[in-house]
C-alpha cells in the first residue's frame, strides 16, 4: 500500500507543471511503483491470484498509457521510461 507522502513525492518528482497530477507521466509513475509493490508482494505470496490479477490489470494500464504517450509525445515517451528504468 502506498502511503500519501510517497505519493506526493512521486508527483512533484514527475509533474510536468505546478499543480499537474493526472498528466500520463504522473499516472505512469504511481502505476510503476504500486507495480513494484505488488511484485514484491508476490515473491512472498506466489499463491495470492487475486492481487497478481490486479497487477496484471496495472501492467496493462500502464501499457496503454504508454503508448498513448509515444504517439503524442515521442520525446516526453523516451524521456519518461528513461527516467523509471522501464524497457521497451
Amino acid at each position: 500500500m502506498m502511503l500519501k507522502d510517497q505519493k506526493t513525492s512521486i508527483i512533484e518528482a514527475n509533474r510536468t507543471h505546478e499543480s499537474d497530477t493526472g498528466s500520463p507521466e504522473v499516472q505512469v509513475a504511481i502505476l510503476t511503483e504500486r507495480i513494484s509493490q505488488l511484485t514484491a508482494h508476490l515473491k512472498v505470496h506466489p499463491h495470492d491470484f487475486h492481487s497478481r490479477r490486479g497487477m496484471q490489470m496495472m501492467i496493462g494500464k500502464r501499457r496503454r498509457l504508454l503508448d498513448y504517450l509515444a504517439k503524442k509525445d515521442i520525446e516526453r515517451y523516451r524521456a519518461l521510461i528513461a527516467k523509471l528504468g522501464l524497457r521497451r
